[in-house]
């Protein structure tokens, strides 16, 4: 006589844990006062930097012969100084806006724009402070010195006696680094680094397009480098300094905040609460929520859902839970994938008991190992 079959179990409960949407307006209070002193030290770099303005730069010797150099003229700026700002700053910040509307993760909204400030900032400290200490005269230092062009220079040094408008010669004493340049590349560089992140730009998939996407701010920053040296308020060692400058301290500052874009988790930003996931970050449960809580899951950030029209036969039992999380691992996942096509999600398994979480298992079948167990038992 065959061995009756083995007893049908209740229907697991399915949690399905979209994708994890830390809004501005629920957790942007929390995010702030996380990095509450970080924005301190934003502002002290504001003070510091409008002190550094302030201070009149070091007077280098400029002596009669050294005047064939600093004759060139006193144009206008293609670039006024207005704009560095805005294409610098408010550019890659009205980017960084956009990708938040299609992601609704504030944590990478907080985390690129304070990495964007404090690499202007850092980098404006930088410049500002080198040109006082360096005090290079510009390339139409002679104009400013001589706005009659009438030259007049000490008798014995031979050294320049200027006449012309305080303010003009003393902005003709900051040519090194390039301000222009140090700004755009902090900025920009900035962007570059935050794009080749979320489009996966080196995800060795050979995509030109990509790497087009990355350059482009780059581009942009070094043609703002090459007007410059056009527009004779910079000699080319003053660009090269500052974008290197800019480039250098901006690639710090994203590294702070974000992983490597090359790397598995490129796409996302650094954890906010050390090694958990964002499956573990805030507690949000909706919908049937409560009645997981009940059976003794742990889930956070989830919609739940029974299956089969159940909830696992009371309290006490086992309860399986499929959980699908937004992105590969628990990172914010890429521009082309996930943030066009944020219902793309990967499968992970609950398992639990009554009043203790278990972890987190990829794609276990709980059922299986039931059966597996009859079987045995059966023997």
């Amino acid at each position: 006589m065959p061995p009756p079959p083995p007893a049908t179990s209740p229907a697991p409960a399915a949690i399905r844990l979209g994708a994890p949407h830390p809004y501005l307006r629920t957790h942007g209070t929390k995010v702030a006062r996380l990095h509450l002193l970080d924005w301190i030290v934003l502002a002290l770099l504001v003070a510091i930097d409008a002190c550094l303005n302030l201070i009149e730069p070091f007077h280098r010797f400029v002596g009669e012969d050294m005047m064939i150099s600093l004759r060139y003229p006193l144009k206008r700026n293609t670039v006024p100084i207005w704009a560095v700002p805005i294409y610098a700053v408010a550019g890659p910040m009205i980017i960084f806006i956009v990708i938040y509307m299609k992601r609704r993760n504030v944590y990478d909204l907080h985390h690129a724009i304070l990495g964007l400030l404090f690499s202007v900032l850092i980098t404006a400290v930088l410049t500002d402070a080198i040109k006082d200490g360096v005090g290079r005269p510009r390339p139409n230092f002679f104009w400013r010195c001589f706005p009659d062009g009438i030259p007049k220079y000490n008798n014995i040094t031979r050294g320049v006696i200027c006449h012309g408008d305080k303010s003009v010669i003393k902005e003709g004493h900051k040519s090194f680094p390039s301000g222009h340049t140090s700004w755009s590349f902090a900025g920009l560089g900035f962007l570059s680094w935050y794009l080749a992140g979320k489009i996966k730009a080196f995800d060795r998939g050979g995509h030109v397009a990509k790497l087009c996407i990355v350059v482009l701010p780059l581009l942009i920053a070094a043609m703002v480098g090459v007007s410059r040296v056009d527009d004779y308020w910079h000699h080319w060692q003053d660009v090269f300094t500052g974008g290197i400058l800019g480039l250098v301290v901006a690639s710090f500052c994203y590294l702070q905040f974000f992983p490597p874009p090359a790397g598995e988790q490129g796409s996302g930003e650094h954890e906010l609460h050390g090694p958990r996931g964002w499956a573990s970050t805030e507690a949000e449960l909706t919908d049937g929520g409560a009645l997981a809580a009940e059976e003794g899951v742990e889930v956070q950030d989830a919609i739940v859902e029974p299956v089969n029209g159940g909830w696992g036969g009371g309290r006490g039992k086992d309860v399986a839970a499929v959980v699908r999380v937004c992105g590969g691992g628990f990172w914010p996942h890429a521009y082309f994938e996930h943030i066009l096509h944020p219902e793309v999600e990967n499968q992970v398994q609950l398992t639990a008991t009554s009043n203790h979480h278990q972890g987190l298992d990829m794609r276990t079948n709980n059922q299986s190992l039931d059966s597996m167990e009859e079987g045995r038992r059966a023997r």
